[in-house]
């Protein structure tokens, strides 16, 4: 079961009403979701998540609580139509954990991990088309260097992208790991492929635009009092976090409620250590 990060301080964040209505947009395995449903007495929480995978496991998890939860399959983008669906018109809160699953790391069919040799897919949602395979073998050498900067923040683009080029073509993601272990030697705890495959998961899935789409929505699908609240993992992520409340702030349509950016408890971290990395910020709709 995925652990559900900074689980405290995001209840405490959306400061639920026993009938209000949430919004769980990255689902996952349940874990927010399930702890929001447990808090409510008539109201209800839509869990959206654009892994479908994920929901089939999330609907086992809370079979308990399913009379207080709606499932979903949709992206950020697509947020305003699981709301249409349900006749609901403003969110009373919003959560967003923008993590990798514990599942999605794990299943290496899915191959989003290093660690496990499996194909190069990286999909989050499985329907589209474009795969992590595609990128690696089709894109140019230049094109890939830039996502590798740009995305994985990684400097080295340039030497991994040409070795890439060079040893194509590559169908799983024990022979990219290997391929960047040889050329970009190990220094640390940290894998050298740790920030290509980064930039290769966040390219395939469209996270930035889809982040961008999800919080340019979040004035209008949260009604005024309501709150919002985002988890990130990446300093590129919590960058745009926290230049959008700024901006809701600056406009007088949100009131900024974590002055500096909230981290998990040692506690925590200790007992989770994915945790370590995240941070967590929240507005209230004006």
């Amino acid at each position: 079961m995925h652990v559900a990060v900074m689980l405290r301080e995001c209840l405490e964040y959306l400061a639920l009403k026993p009938d209000g209505v949430y919004l769980d947009a990255t689902a996952g395995l349940g874990g927010h979701t399930g702890a929001i449903a447990r808090l409510l007495a008539t109201g209800s929480v839509l869990a959206c998540d654009r892994d479908a995978e994920s929901l089939v496991r999330a609907r086992e998890n809370l079979a308990d609580h399913a009379a207080r939860i709606r499932f979903h399959q949709v992206s950020f983008s697509r947020l305003g139509e699981a709301l249409a669906a349900e006749g609901i018109s403003q969110l009373d809160g919003l959560l967003a954990d923008l993590g990798v699953s514990k599942y999605q790391l794990t299943e290496r069919s899915r191959g989003f991990s290093l660690m496990a040799d499996g194909p190069l897919d990286m999909r989050m949602d499985r329907s589209q088309t474009r795969t992590a395979a595609e990128i690696v073998n089709f894109e140019s050498e230049k094109e890939l260097a830039r996502l590798l900067f740009e995305l994985g923040e990684e400097r080295r683009s340039r030497k991994i992208a040409r070795a890439i080029v060079r040893a194509r073509p590559l169908q799983t993601t024990g022979q990219l790991a290997k391929l960047i272990e040889r050329i970009v030697p190990r220094t640390g705890k940290i894998h050298p492929a740790t920030q290509t495959f980064m930039a290769l998961r966040i390219a395939v899935n469209e996270e930035r635009e889809e982040l961008d789409a999800l919080l340019s929505s979040i004035p209008r699908l949260v009604k005024p009092g309501g709150r919002a609240v985002v988890v990130t993992f990446m300093s590129l992520e919590d960058r745009k976090v926290k230049h959008s409340f700024q901006a809701m702030a600056k406009a007088g349509r949100a009131r900024i409620l974590t002055r500096h950016v909230v981290r998990p408890a040692a506690e925590e971290v200790r007992d989770n250590p994915p945790s370590r990395s995240a941070k967590l910020r929240a507005v209230e709709l004006l």
